[in-house]
């Protein structure tokens, strides 16, 4: 597995990275004939691959998109624990942006931070529960069927702080 170039060093890339088109996305771009053949023979489209994972391991799932593993480095560095909970998230608020010095690390830790959102929103509010759209991406879908995308919560907090993490659960928990 690659890593990623930050400010406080080599990290693991991130597994999650929402990509919109998946694969398809960097290939599509390409004339490359065998590829695109290859690629419709053997490569599920990533968002059916994740919707079919989905229906048959939806704990896994949750399990998977709230590892958050970046984040989670970051966090610790600045003495904070990720126990997903609402006070984490007021903690990460809290937290120096020193990510926005490296352009490249805002997309991986954004995501990270969306899936951490919606990590702690699936564990605290009733009825919320992992969906994932036809394109792959997580979003959450609450009791009443209002469907939150935490992710591009996650990277407009990375990008410019707000808005706070923290305000966006108490949005979504409200209700």
């Amino acid at each position: 597995m690659g890593g990623v170039k930050t400010s406080i060093g080599p990290q693991p890339a991130p597994r999650a990275l929402w990509c919109a088109g998946g694969l398809g996305a960097t290939l599509s771009g390409m004339n490359i004939p065998f590829l695109d053949n290859l690629r419709k023979r053997r490569v599920p489209d990533s968002g059916t691959a994740l919707m079919s994972a989905q229906e048959e391991d939806p704990q896994g799932i949750a399990q998977l998109l709230s590892e958050c593993e970046l984040l989670r480095a970051r966090a610790a560095a600045a003495g904070i624990g990720l126990d997903d909970s609402t006070a984490s998230l007021e903690a990460l608020d809290q937290m120096a942006p020193r990510w926005r010095d490296d352009p490249e690390e805002i997309p991986w830790l954004g995501n990270d931070a969306g899936l951490y959102l919606g990590t702690v929103i699936v564990r605290t509010v009733p009825g919320a529960v992992w969906q994932v759209w036809p394109d792959g991406r997580p979003v959450v879908r609450l009791a009443s069927g209002r469907e939150v995308d935490v992710v591009a919560a996650g990277q407009q907090w990375a990008a410019d702080g707000a808005p706070e993490l923290s305000r966006h659960y108490a949005e979504v928990a409200e209700g």
